[in-house]
């Protein structure tokens, strides 16, 4: 199966505002989400991809821009709603630090799975949302361009951090244990029998997860797509 590369935003209005902007239309990257978008697609030389997928907020969207620019051949990114910021509901443009003395704040923290925020979704629905999207774009994936392929999506925190969630089989009551930054890449690499996460939350070197010559196994040495190395992943070539 396909290696997926999740792109989280970069740093936005909200973000150095202390802002929960879930869905508010207008949250546009600042100066410095702008300077890691751009950099981001120097991280990303050398990688190919096959898709972009993105949010349609226009954060997301204003992240990839930079790396579409320069791979004009992905075409623009194709929008998936189901990637898209969790519903808050009533909690939606508040701030954080207000929100934090709210009684559901210590659900979100320490039970996440029972978390559902009044007028919006629940945290379990929005990882079933999700998991769902990036399993559906996996096989549609590899069904066009190989089980080798690598493609990107750009999306929110909560968002990855259910996605790896599940590939690391972590109950979601445990999803607030995986931080996210702005402008972060995890990359998952799905096989027939598990998910490797190969980075989590990277803002550094991106270069090792490019395809190997003649197909990739999950950790080297020679060992089946689908099986980890024992001993741990031999960092050859």
């Amino acid at each position: 199966m396909p290696t997926l590369l999740l792109v989280r935003h970069g740093r936005s209005t909200a973000n150095t505002a202390g802002i929960l902007a879930g869905w508010t239309p207008g949250v546009d990257l600042d100066d410095t989400g702008r300077a890691q978008a751009a950099a981001l697609a120097d991280r990303l030389a050398g990688i190919p991809l096959v898709q972009a997928v993105s949010s349609p907020l226009e954060r997301c969207r204003q992240t990839l821009e930079p790396l579409l620019a320069a791979r004009p051949e992905l075409g623009p990114p194709a929008g998936d709603e189901r990637l898209g910021e969790c519903h808050y509901g009533d909690w939606t443009g508040r701030p954080l630090a207000e929100l934090a003395k709210e009684p559901l704040w210590r659900t979100v923290q320490d039970h996440a799975a029972a978390a559902a925020f009044p007028g919006g979704e629940s945290l379990r629905e929005l990882s079933h949302r999700t998991v769902g999207a990036v399993r559906e774009w996996n096989a549609k994936i590899a069904a066009e361009h190989g089980e080798d392929a690598v493609w990107i999506a750009c999306s929110h925190g909560d968002v990855i951090k259910a996605v790896v969630a599940d590939a690391l089989g972590l109950h979601l009551d445990h999803f607030q244990r995986i931080s996210v930054e702005p402008c972060s890449v995890t990359a998952i690499r799905y096989t027939p029998q598990r998910p490797f996460v190969l980075r989590m939350g990277d803002t550094g070197d991106l270069s090792p997860l490019a395809p190997k010559p003649g197909g990739r196994s999950a950790g080297g040495g020679g060992t089946p797509a689908g099986d980890a190395v024992v001993g741990g992943a031999t960092g050859a070539a």
